[in-house]
């Protein structure tokens, strides 16, 4: 009887587990967010030109945050923090350089960040004068550990900074900005780490001096500075916000969520289903530490589920690359959506499953006569259509020594129109197999066209030099002139109930015992002229020492093709 083993008993660490204690969540029983779908895209923020330039070991050159700028406008992007000008005199005059230079688009809101300082807030406003739409982003420390640790001041203390901030931005901006389309933002710093009741507070205390109403909203920011939590106890925090807090019609709520937890996806998803208007993030995950939310992942995961996300990823590899020449930081091969090898599959069984899916879906929009590209995409392991952000299928399976049959199928029909029947597909592969572990690494799409042309193309002992056949009554007759083993040309006769059965008796004549198995051929290409590619499955010899091998022949003539396959098994027959 079989001993069925027991459950695996892990041990406890010799890590200092007991200096960590367990997050506190806020109590919302009756929470409505895990019943939410995200229906429409949020507004979008990027923060590349502050959050995520601040973060680089090397910040960017004035050229490559022009470079950023303008990625980010052709993007889409309605919303752009372009730097914290108060804290830097070359984000002031990246500031200027827009503005003066007329390069931010009339429907674009360049946003600047501040601390609740009056030398740093007049700085900031003075930055944009000359805009036409622009808004101020301030923030202070709200959440307890910096209250106490880093500011040492209490809750009241806190409120008077932030609604004192919030006069001198008004004030500011009345003096420098009168011609500007003006907006305000504020962010309780650090929201996560704040008592949720009293980031309510501190937000509508400042909203009381900014009077949000009709055409003048406010947007409180909640940022998720560090991460501290799982994604649903974020929902949770933003929906009891969104509750309590005053004016709500005129406010908008916004993300702001960085990745030290490595779910700040996930966070801002939830964070929309918990009432969320607005989210901000760098592409690709840029920022302090491990980043902040990745707005490429968030958008394209809306695209996925059949929403438009109000951005253009239609060409992913140049997004990319302009990232990397501006941030010198390169994009991960396994990054969702960007990265090299995301739509890649090695596993044998998953490349037969994307192979089949990718033949369903021709098959499915042949029969409405469409596109592929004109129906609904559903395909096995991938969960969005290459084409649809630039890539192309030819890098969609790649071969390594994990690699199966269908992959490789896939390759050769994709790389030589060669449409493999299952068994020889299963041959071939072991011929694969045996390449790469011998070899190990990636095999390329052009190594295995050659490896195929090598192993059944190739010139071999046996040749065909010309064939001719006529039918009577449904009798055929064969004479070919093959050049046999010995290097000879000899003419052969034969005849059978077609080409090929003819051509197997003529080469019984010569002592080359051959009996067909299985038989299959297409054209090549489309045309009058078109090469023609037969496969043929054959037992070469008899008895015991019989082999079961598979020949390819191509040619302008398909009963050539069919006489040359015959010959490329006898030969194969030879070298095993």
């Amino acid at each position: 009887m079989t001993r069925i083993q027991p459950k695996p008993t892990q041990s406890a660490t010799s890590m200092p587990v007991h200096r960590y204690r367990a997050f506190e969540p806020v109590v919302v029983p009756d929470r409505t967010w895990p019943d939410q779908r995200i229906v429409k895209a949020p507004r979008w923020l990027s923060t590349d030109l502050r959050d995520g330039n601040q973060a680089l070991i090397d910040p960017m050159t004035p050229s490559r945050k022009m470079r950023m700028f303008e990625l980010l406008v052709s993007l889409g992007y309605k919303e752009i923090e372009v730097g914290f000008p108060s804290a830097s005199q070359t984000d002031f005059d990246f500031v200027r350089q827009l503005i003066e230079g007329g390069h931010v688009p009339d429907d674009v809101t360049i946003s600047v960040l501040t601390q609740a300082r009056e030398d740093l807030i007049s700085r900031t406003a003075e930055s944009l004068v000359g805009a036409q739409r622009a808004t101020i982003h301030m923030y202070n420390a709200t959440a307890e550990l910096f209250r106490r640790v880093v500011f040492n001041i209490d809750e009241s203390q806190c409120i008077a900074m932030a609604t004192r901030g919030t006069e001198l931005v008004m004030r500011y901006a009345e003096r420098h900005l009168g011609d500007v389309e003006f907006g305000y933002q504020y962010s309780p710093e650090i929201f996560t780490q704040t008592p949720t009741d009293f980031a309510v507070e501190v937000c509508n205390a400042v909203a009381d001096v900014w009077q949000p109403g009709p055409e003048r909203e406010i947007i409180f920011n909640l940022p998720a500075t560090v991460e501290r939590s799982t994604p649903n106890t974020y929902a949770d925090q933003i929906e009891y916000f969104c509750r309590h807090v005053r004016n709500r019609e005129h406010v908008a709520v916004s993300l702001h969520p960085h990745n030290d937890r490595g779910t700040a996806v996930a966070a801002a998803e939830l964070g929309q289903m918990a009432g969320a208007d607005r989210v901000e993030g760098c592409l690709f995950g840029h920022g302090e530490r491990t980043g902040n939310v990745d707005l490429v992942t968030l958008a394209l995961n809306l695209y996925t589920q059949g929403v438009d996300p109000e951005l253009d990823f239609h060409d992913i590899d140049h997004v990319r690359r302009t990232v990397e020449y501006c941030t010198g930081l390169p994009v991960h091969p396994r990054h969702p959506y960007a990265g090299d090898l995301v739509y890649t599959a090695f596993s044998g069984s998953h490349q037969d499953a994307i192979k089949k899916g990718l033949e369903h879906l021709e098959r499915e929009a042949a029969a409405v006569g469409r596109k592929v590209s004109e129906i609904e995409w559903e395909a096995p392991y991938l969960p969005i259509d290459p084409h649809d952000v630039g890539r192309t299928y030819e890098a969609v399976i790649r071969v390594n020594s994990q690699s199966g049959k269908g992959g490789i199928a896939y390759l050769m029909k994709t790389e030589a129109r060669m449409d493999l029947p299952r068994r020889l597909q299963m041959e071939f592969s072991r011929v694969v197999q045996a390449h790469t572990d011998s070899r190990g690494g990636e095999v390329s799409p052009k190594e295995i066209v050659d490896l195929f042309a090598t192993e059944y193309l190739g010139e071999g002992q046996w040749g065909l030099t010309h064939a001719g056949s006529s039918s009577t009554n449904g009798e055929f007759h064969v004479r070919a002139t093959v050049n046999e083993p010995s290097g000879q040309d000899v003419v052969i006769e034969g005849e059978g109930n077609g080409p090929v059965s003819a051509f197997v008796d003529a080469l019984a004549e010569i002592g080359a015992r051959v009996r067909v198995l299985d038989y299959s051929e297409h054209a090549l290409d489309s045309g009058g002229d078109a090469q023609a590619v037969a496969y043929v499955e054959c037992e070469i010899g008899q008895g015991d020492e019989a082999q079961v091998l598979w020949g390819v022949g191509v040619d302008g003539s398909i009963t050539s093709a069919s006489m040359k396959a015959i010959l490329s098994a006898l030969n194969r027959s030879q070298r095993s």
